[in-house]
């Protein structure tokens, strides 16, 4: 056998052996994906469609109804209301820290949440041309 046909005859045997891998490949591919299309498929009814016995089990979700709730009574949650009311003329005092603000009569012009245990209010002074943020700790009846 001459050099040049024994290199033809390993190239071939070469060859063979690629598509052979590549085959065996891809069948591994084609089965990796029918298994995953087959875990994937739902009905529109919610149920899973049948499955092929190679497919991973999967743990089963038991679904129970929650524990009834005791409706809570108004007793039972203190709802504390705005000590002021909008219109009505407030004394101001400002705080020790921070700005120091105008101490005298404001007029509450808006109600807002409260920031932890104190209500807010939005007062406005006569002699001021903007309204400020008070808390009712720092509020008094005029």
């Amino acid at each position: 056998m001459s050099t040049q046909s024994a290199k033809t005859a390993r190239r071939s045997t070469k060859t063979v052996r690629r598509t052979v891998k590549k085959s065996a490949k891809s069948t591994r591919l084609t089965a990796k994906k029918a298994s995953k299309s087959a875990r994937r498929s739902v009905s529109k009814t919610g149920k899973t469609a049948a499955r092929a016995p190679s497919a991973v089990k999967t743990a089963k979700i038991i679904r129970t109804a929650s524990p009834p709730m005791q409706p809570i009574s108004a007793h039972e949650v203190p709802v504390r209301a705005h000590k002021y009311r909008i219109g009505e003329m407030v004394y101001f005092t400002s705080p020790t820290f921070g700005r120091a603000a105008a101490v005298g009569s404001y007029t509450v012009v808006k109600l807002l949440p409260s920031e932890s245990d104190d209500y807010q209010y939005r007062i406005k002074s006569s002699g001021e041309a903007f309204e400020r943020v008070a808390k009712e700790s720092q509020l008094d009846r005029a």
